[in-house]
């Protein structure tokens, strides 16, 4: 299906030129999840919500979580509030964002810059960092932590709503429409 990965336990792929760095036991991990572009993902793909539990716990493996954040906007109804707590429960620190409302209707909420100044901050402390996205936008987050830190960043996200050239630099990636039980509820 992809020429240019080889396919790794649970459901990674690894990257040809990554193949050497390892992944051990003792590696300290943080997991940064855009909770936008994967809820939004798998209602397009699969009418469906996705577990970030199951996320969660594939992403970090047998490895030593040392943060998890999952980052999302608030809307103005609130209805959100149940979500975040659930998340928490799980083990996600939730940051959260009042979505923007422009003159004339227009809606912004993201989070790239946040994830990436908190990526580049955890770098420094942590073996591999999971980014929980399939957005192309962190491409040059990537490529900078890979080769300041020496950080492994792996990714998770729904394949055909991911960046292809992402996936070619991550050092690994977890698709997460292998398993539609596991990550879709």
């Amino acid at each position: 299906m992809f020429p240019h990965f080889a396919f790794f336990h649970c459901k990674k792929y690894l990257t040809n030129k990554q193949k050497t760095m390892s992944i051990y036991k003792e590696q300290r991990i943080g997991v940064l999840v855009d909770i936008q572009n994967l809820y939004y993902s798998a209602k397009v793909l699969y009418q469906k919500k996705v577990n970030f539990d199951q996320v969660l716990k594939s992403a970090v493996g047998d490895r030593k979580l040392i943060r998890a954040i999952a980052y999302g906007i608030k809307t103005l109804e609130g209805q959100e509030e149940k979500f975040f707590e659930a998340l928490e429960k799980v083990g996600y620190e939730v940051k959260t964002k009042d979505l923007q409302i422009f003159p004339g209707g227009a809606k912004k909420g993201d989070w790239d810059v946040g994830i990436a100044v908190d990526a580049i901050k955890m770098s420094k402390t942590l073996d591999a960092i999971v980014l929980v996205s399939g957005d192309g936008d962190y491409i040059p987050l990537v490529k900078y932590i890979q080769s300041t830190t020496g950080c492994r960043v792996e990714g998770a996200a729904f394949m055909e709503s991911t960046s292809n050239k992402l996936v070619e630099e991550l050092d690994s990636f977890i698709n997460l429409s292998e398993n539609k039980k596991k990550f879709l509820i």
